[in-house]
Formats: C-alpha cells, structure tokens, sequence
C-alpha cells in the first residue's frame, strides 16, 4: 500500500476498524465478483485499464481467485458481475468501455476457468450497480433470487472500483436487505484486500482533459468507510476454516 502524510492524515481522520473472516461451514455464504475483468484490470485493454502493471490490482486479482477456489472446492455459490455496455448507450462521464462482446468485457484471464464451473452465475451488467443491473425486463431480478435460491446468509464481496461499482452495489444490497427483500441474508462483508480502484494521480489530471483527480490509496480508503458507513462489514483477510 502507499504511503503518503496526506494519506496517513485521512486515515487518521477517517479511522477504518476492519475485522478477520473465518470461513465457517455453519454459515450459508455466497461471493459476489465485481467487474474483475480485462477493460478494468488487464494493461492496455481499454480506454479505462491500467496503462502499465498496478500492484494493487494484481494483488486483488490473485486475492479473488485464491478465494474462488476456496468457494468452488466447497461448491458454495458465486455470481460474477462483467461490465458490459451497448454502443449507444454511454455511462457519463467515462467514454466507451467494455462494450458487449468485446475482450473488455471478459472476466481477466486468472479467472476465466469460472466459466466452467457449476457453481459460478455470470451476470453481465450495463450500469454501475450490479444489483440495478441484474434488473430484468418482467422486475424480476437475478441477484436477488440467486441470494434466495442458495439461501444465502453472509455475503462476501471483492472486485472494483472499490469506490464505484463495488460501493453502489454494496449500498443497494443493503437497503434491500433491510426492507426484507433479500431473506435469509444477515450481513454483507467486503473483503479490503479483495478489492481496488483506479489510480488517476492529481499531478496528471491536471494536465488532461479526461477527469477528475482520482489517487487510488485514498479513493479506495473512502469507499470502504462509506461501505461500513451503510452498515457493511470490511475485513483485511479471509481465511478458510481448519478442517
């Protein structure tokens, strides 16, 4: 992680407690993946990848495929949420990206053996929100019953932007659950370590006409305590319980 006065200073101000998670064979869990796909995490695949090699989103990589293995091994359900957009409809204030049927819109290729397995539900969305985007034309929608047919309890979720899609996501399960729509759903846990966002350094928005100052460390600190802030759990690390 960076290290900066300035980020030291926001985390200071901004306190983030973030617990352990001890996978429990008690507990009916589910993992959600958010957008770990190649327009976000591979280099050079799209107007809104990394330019070059970003530690950070490597590390939340290997972080979620080391747990969904954990996952598929004891065949416990996961949905995986793929950005993918029509041309004519843009997502403001970013440009064209991961447009449907595109490589972009692929899940990153440490991933891709998801695909096959029997316990992995792939859902591609055209919006921020993955809840929103799970939406279907009849108001059905495809989380919301995955969650109910798995009977699911604990929610854990990894992926990116911490401070975008993850976080709008997280704030819409919430509110679901706490208007009772998602039964038996008891807490949703986002895993820090698991997670990430983009890095858009102040030093180079200045000079570009594409966006607003995005520093990575610090965009990914906010989005975790808004998280908690709506009543999600953050944990910095994920352990399968001991036989």
């Amino acid at each position: 992680m960076v290290s900066s006065p300035i980020i030291d200073l926001l985390k200071n101000q901004l306190p983030l407690d973030q617990e352990r998670l001890v996978l429990s064979e008690n507990v009916r869990y589910g993992l959600v993946l958010v957008d770990i796909i190649n327009g976000f995490c591979t280099v050079g695949a799209g107007p809104l990848a990394p330019a070059e090699h970003n530690q950070q989103i490597s590390e939340m990589i290997k972080e979620a495929e080391r747990i969904s293995k954990v996952f598929s091994e004891k065949k416990w359900p996961i949905m995986a949420f793929l950005d993918s957009h029509h041309p004519d409809v843009p997502e403001y204030p970013y440009p064209p990206h991961c447009l449907t049927g595109s490589d972009e819109s692929n899940l990153v290729p440490a991933l891709r053996w998801l695909e096959e397995e029997p316990n992995v539900t792939i859902r591609r969305k055209d919006c921020y929100d993955g809840f929103i985007g799970s939406i279907q034309n009849d108001g059905s929608n495809v989380f919301v019953n995955w969650v109910k047919s798995n009977k699911i309890e604990s929610l854990l979720v990894v992926g990116v932007c911490t401070d975008i899609c993850v976080l709008d996501f997280v704030c819409s399960t919430l509110s679901a659950k706490t208007r009772g729509f998602l039964s038996p759903l008891e807490d949703v846990v986002v895993y820090s370590n698991g997670c990430t966002t983009f890095d858009f350094p102040v030093e180079v928005a200045q000079t570009s006409k594409h966006g607003s100052a995005h520093p990575q460390e610090i965009m990914h600190h906010m989005g975790l305590y808004m998280a908690k802030g709506r009543g999600a759990r953050i944990v910095n690390s994920v352990l399968a319980a001991e036989p």
